[in-house]
């Protein structure tokens, strides 16, 4: 049986009709989540963007909860949560965005979205918060983050991918230092590096972060890192402190909770691992 394809004139007013959408990039698909009442997932061009439930602090995605995780121990150790200024390079369904508006409501978030159409489509079908609290900006990650003032947000999110691969020019040195200058002193960047078994694009993203922060550290489950699969790898970089060995140990303890148990490697580790590696450059 083939996919239902959906107007996007069917959705508005209605609220999420699971469905195929054509949009400004290609199409997106929504999916009623089987097992989890008023949840769904959102496909863009085939590929599994997010998940959205109806309790915005209910991540499915593993990532997005080691992303949380780290997030929330950086504001914790490091920021003012009624000052905190997010930026999300990659939109999807804003799931993590909506994250962070209720965990810290007077935080503001910004999550900039290539495509035009989902980005309209999300707000129409799920309860996203309002500007100030959730902007969407329409655009492309690279060209935003030339425009970004110094000093200007304590939190980047990089989550952008084209398929199953994040766009070079966003895994490079000149990429990293943008960044770097737009977070305010000791600010904390985050990215979602999809890799293969060879790990080339993780240690490459490494030895770049390396060269611009002062501390660079990951998240992954030990499969990945010992190069058995594809997956993800969360890329923490950063010029404050990294967790002390109290913080790490309570960290350590809610990544093995979940349902991919994982590890946070520190700054030494991330050296050794990218040792062998060299940066890409635009």
């Amino acid at each position: 049986m083939g996919r239902k394809r959906t107007n996007n004139s069917q959705a508005q007013g209605h609220g999420p009709v699971p469905g195929v959408y054509p949009t400004s990039t290609g199409e997106v698909e929504l999916r009623a989540d089987s097992f989890l009442p008023h949840a769904f997932e959102v496909y863009v061009n085939g590929v599994p963007s997010s998940h959205i439930a109806q309790d915005p602090e209910q991540l499915e995605y593993e990532y997005m909860r080691w992303i949380a995780a780290i997030v929330d121990w950086f504001v914790a150790a490091h920021s003012n949560p009624q000052k905190l200024r997010v930026t999300h390079l990659g939109g999807g369904a804003c799931t993590l965005a909506r994250y962070f508006c209720h965990r810290f409501p007077d935080a503001r978030n910004t999550v900039v979205e290539l495509d035009a159409t989902l980005a309209t489509l999300v707000r129409e079908w799920f309860d996203l918060p309002r500007s100030p609290q959730l902007k969407i900006r329409v655009g492309d990650a690279w060209d935003v983050t030339q425009t970004f003032v110094p000093s200007s947000r304590d939190v980047i999110i990089r989550d952008v991918f084209a398929g199953s691969t994040t766009p070079e020019r966003l895994t490079t040195v000149n990429f990293f230092e943008r960044c770097h200058q737009a977070l305010s002193p000791g600010g904390l960047y985050v990215a979602n590096c999809g890799d293969h078994r060879d790990l080339h694009i993780a240690k490459a993203e490494i030895q770049g972060l390396r060269e611009v922060f002062r501390h660079v550290a990951c998240i992954a489950d030990p499969a990945m890192l010992k190069g058995r699969r594809y997956g993800n790898i969360i890329l923490i970089a950063t010029d404050s402190e990294l967790p002390t060995n109290q913080e790490q140990q309570a960290l350590t303890r809610l990544l093995l909770g979940g349902g991919v148990p994982a590890q946070f490697k520190d700054n030494q580790w991330t050296k050794n691992f990218s040792s062998s590696s060299t940066a890409r450059r635009v």
